[in-house]
């Protein structure tokens, strides 16, 4: 009775969580929030399991909290991704844990216990090995493009196939009390295949298309832990399970129309493959760069800037002298909006971790639909790092493999700023025809010393 009431308070605890988290004022709150209703439901689990040895799991609870800790201490901001992508992942792997353990634990189960050992198993396997791929692609580890054979989706039907039916003999194949070859086999079987599907779905997958990945990933782990919960009989386990799964497809779905883009599209088109970034009309022009001391004149004069962050601010860790560059134009009667895009960065809210750990106020960020109709009332657009997001090609140019991508449409801003370290493409792999636009200049060298000179520049 007490136990079903604290998982009743804990499961609201986390639906608490997750709706104070919709703002950045209450973001904070809300992720402590959940984490207390996940420490009740911890406590109240561990007091209500008689027999278990406390020593083993105050051992556990210690080695990962250290690990954990100091990784989030010295995991730089632009490694965030990276770590979001090892989350996935160990959530993942624990949820295939408890499958197989259980399943050891328990063999002559029957098959309503059986089934959710296999799925937990088997979506907790593709978790895994899919955030491992997905983590060496983000971090550099693994090419980002995509790496596709011939007949690659009739392998991966094949495996689905070979998987769908382990699962079912898995699952009606009674035992005697005893953990006999055949279902050895099969556990075994159910194990390597999902493992390998998570290899073989993630891998064909551009970097491109990395931050639906995380965000589907995500919710894959979800799926997994709420398996796991049905394993184990686990009420809060489910609820938790259920809401980390629906909330990482609802922001899957977001991104994908942000990209205007269909999941099935993103995994399984080969974005960012010599196929699709050969694409597109042959860019003509030339670049124009600029100087910081040339650059700071037309801002000294500016109105209204808009900043454009992308994954370059990020790699440069230009976030705060972005912000004291912002407080200086305003100073100087200047309007300073950040324009944020959906998928800009490596990860799902990339750019806003970035902006809120520069104390960089909300009100400042506008999302593409707000700022776009009124982008020629923009003196001039500052574009740090991004690439795809700001492609008029996806607007301009019907062979263009991002054709019909929502962007920030910074080009027709009456001027730009483009920082950048070279004239190579973004991550996507795909020719920027915004760096020969009339209106464009090319700040070349890293950013953070780029921005650094022209808030030099005012303060001289």
């Amino acid at each position: 009775m007490i136990t079903g009431i604290a998982y009743v308070i804990a499961s609201a605890l986390f639906v608490i969580g997750i709706k104070l988290l919709s703002s950045p004022d209450t973001a904070r709150r809300g992720n402590m929030v959940s984490a207390g209703g996940m420490l009740l439901a911890i406590l109240v689990t561990l007091i209500d399991c008689s027999g278990t040895s406390l020593a083993w799991v105050a051992s556990a609870v210690a080695i990962g909290g250290l690990i954990g800790g100091i990784a989030a201490q010295r995991v730089e901001m632009t490694s965030m991704p990276e770590m979001v992508a090892l989350f996935n992942g160990s959530g993942g792997a624990a949820s295939l844990l408890v499958g197989c353990a259980e399943f050891v634990r328990a063999p002559e189960s029957s098959w309503t216990v059986l089934l959710p050992i296999s799925l937990a198993i088997v979506i907790g396997g593709v978790t895994t090995t899919g955030s491992l791929i997905a983590y060496g692609k983000l971090s550099g580890k693994i090419s980002t493009a995509p790496f596709q054979f011939t007949g690659q989706g009739l392998v991966n039907g094949l495996l689905l196939a070979a998987t769908v039916v382990c699962c079912v003999l898995f699952s009606l194949t009674l035992g005697e009390g005893s953990l006999d070859s055949a279902r050895m086999n099969l556990l075994i079987a159910l194990v390597v295949l999902s493992l390998v599907i998570g290899v073989t779905a993630v891998i064909p997958i551009g970097g491109g298309d990395m931050p639906v990945v995380i965000s589907l990933l995500n919710s894959y782990s979800g799926l997994a832990a709420c398996a796991a919960g049905f394993v184990i009989l686990n009420n809060v386990l489910i609820v938790a399970g259920a809401l980390v799964g629906a909330s990482g497809i609802i922001l899957t779905v977001i991104m994908c129309k942000a990209m205007n883009r269909s999941l099935s599209n993103v995994l399984f088109s080969g974005f960012g493959s010599a196929a699709t970034s050969g694409g597109g009309t042959a860019i003509e022009g030339e670049a124009k760069p600029i100087t910081p001391e040339d650059a700071y004149y037309v801002l000294e004069a500016a109105r209204s800037v808009l900043f454009v962050p992308g994954y370059g601010m990020a790699v440069a860790q230009a976030q705060h002298v972005v912000k004291e560059l912002a407080a200086i134009l305003e100073e100087n009667g200047c309007e300073v909006r950040f324009a944020i895009h959906p998928v800009a960065g490596r990860m799902p809210g990339h750019m806003n971790v970035l902006l809120a750990e520069a104390q960089v106020p909300y009100e400042m960020l506008v999302e593409p639909d707000d700022v776009n109709p009124t982008m020629e009332n923009v003196d001039v657009g500052i574009v740090i790092g991004a690439n795809d997001v700001v492609n008029p090609a996806a607007r301009t140019d019907e062979s263009s493999p991002i054709y019909g991508m929502p962007i920030i449409d910074i080009d027709r801003a009456r001027s730009v700023f483009v920082l950048k370290r070279s004239m190579r493409s973004g991550f996507a792999g795909i020719q920027n025809p915004l760096f020969f636009c009339e209106n464009t200049r090319m700040l070349f060298g890293d950013a953070k010393d780029s921005i650094s000179n022209l808030a030099a520049e005012f303060k001289d």
